[in-house]
């Protein structure tokens, strides 16, 4: 197709996305939860409007001092999760181009032939598909990003999503992308999908949410790119970089395992609306276990993401209970959220109002970002006032 009767076609499509986007729903629960260096860290998360904190460098784990028995701490605190720390590929091939890769749809997979990847939009609620494209040395390739999207430099792109986890169908035909890689955690799915009739080879890839499934992932991420070759080489990065990172978490551990924190993930969404436990297989498993903690929820046999009851939350009875930032934010707080949850009060992490909130972006962050989410998680759980400024 030439280029004029391509730029027509994506003007009618630009149409109608439009109707298509007034009368799709926002992602579900479910589609939000998917459901993812031994130098010191820098903490310089994405905010919500798509602009980039100020830096704050945090010295090394191995010099920060441990709680003696971090069950018995009191008072809440918010994690600090810095990076990327994984640097890009320091030799990244050059693509070789064109490419087959197969596309994981829901409706099952698809054969996506990309032809180009001059100017790509790689698209994910936690930021981890910018990030690997950073990763493998393709960062000048990208002309777009969601809002978490936090490598250095990526502040300087246009953020294409609205309200953090939905894409502006109008704002990415004016990019025109000649390749978006998504891992469906942005939509609405129709709308991503209606990108591809407009002639943009739209590649889907599974969610990135713990180490396991971050290898399959950037695989696929450098299979699209044409770069397929890279993949297995920051894919040993990223191992290195866990296991380095979890050899660090586990001098920080108290002497005493009658002291190992019990923790539970909350997913909260209002003061009096959602409330869900987050156990095996959920990503959060993955995470607690990393950090050398007591995964409560998993203990009991909870799996993947179920309501909460009162009766299981007291029956775990958990030293601490990590919470999303804006979560905790829009059940007004600790005191909002023991209010409308009397239960938690009933548990150590509430009579020690022991509440670590993560901001939400990253907690399920996978691909490079898990040694950063292991490294903020382990400060805030058994070296708290370190974080104090």
């Amino acid at each position: 197709m030439s280029g004029t009767g391509l730029r027509g076609l994506r003007q009618r499509k630009s149409r109608q996305l439009g109707s298509v986007w007034r009368s799709a729903s926002v992602l579900a629960l479910v589609g939000l939860l998917g459901i993812g260096l031994t130098a010191c860290q820098t903490s310089a998360s994405g905010t919500g409007d798509g602009t980039k904190k100020e830096a704050v460098e945090l010295p090394p784990l191995k010099d920060v001092t441990p709680l003696a028995d971090p069950t018995a701490y009191e008072g809440p605190t918010t994690a600090v999760i810095g990076g990327p720390s994984i640097p890009p590929l320091a030799d990244p091939p050059a693509p070789k181009l064109p490419v087959t890769v197969v596309s994981k749809d829901k409706a099952g997979d698809k054969k996506v032939e990309v032809t180009d990847t001059s100017r790509v939009l790689a698209l994910s609620l936690s930021g981890t598909l910018g990030e690997l494209v950073y990763a493998y040395g393709m960062s000048d390739s990208l002309v777009g990003r969601d809002i978490s999207t936090n490598f250095d430099g990526a502040e300087k792109l246009p953020v294409i999503t609205r309200d953090g986890h939905s894409i502006n169908a109008e704002a990415v035909l004016a990019l025109d992308p000649t390749l978006i890689i998504t891992d469906g955690s942005i939509g609405p799915t129709d709308v991503v999908l209606q990108l591809r009739d407009a002639g943009i080879p739209v590649v889907t890839v599974d969610r990135a949410i713990d180490p396991e499934s971050s290898y399959k992932t950037a695989q696929q991420v450098a299979d699209a790119l044409g770069v397929g070759e890279a993949a297995p080489t920051l894919i040993d990065h990223l191992k290195t970089a866990i296991a380095d990172k979890e050899t660090e978490v586990k001098a920080l551990l108290p002497k005493d395992s009658s002291k190992s924190p019990r923790v539970a993930f909350l997913y909260v969404r209002g003061a009096a609306g959602i409330f869900y436990l987050f156990g095996e297989g959920s990503g959060v498993d993955s995470l607690i276990q990393s950090i050398g903690a007591v995964d409560v929820a998993e203990e009991a046999g909870w799996k993947g993401e179920r309501p909460m009851t009162e009766e299981a939350l007291v029956a775990m009875d958990p030293d601490v209970i990590l919470v999303m930032t804006k979560g905790l934010e829009s059940a007004g707080g600790v005191d909002g959220l023991i209010a409308a949850q009397p239960s938690i009060a009933l548990t150590q992490a509430g009579k020690h109002r022991r509440i670590i909130d993560v901001d939400d972006s990253v907690l399920f962050a996978g691909g490079t970002r898990i040694p950063d989410v292991i490294d903020g998680l382990a400060r805030a759980i058994y070296a708290p006032d370190s974080l104090k400024g």
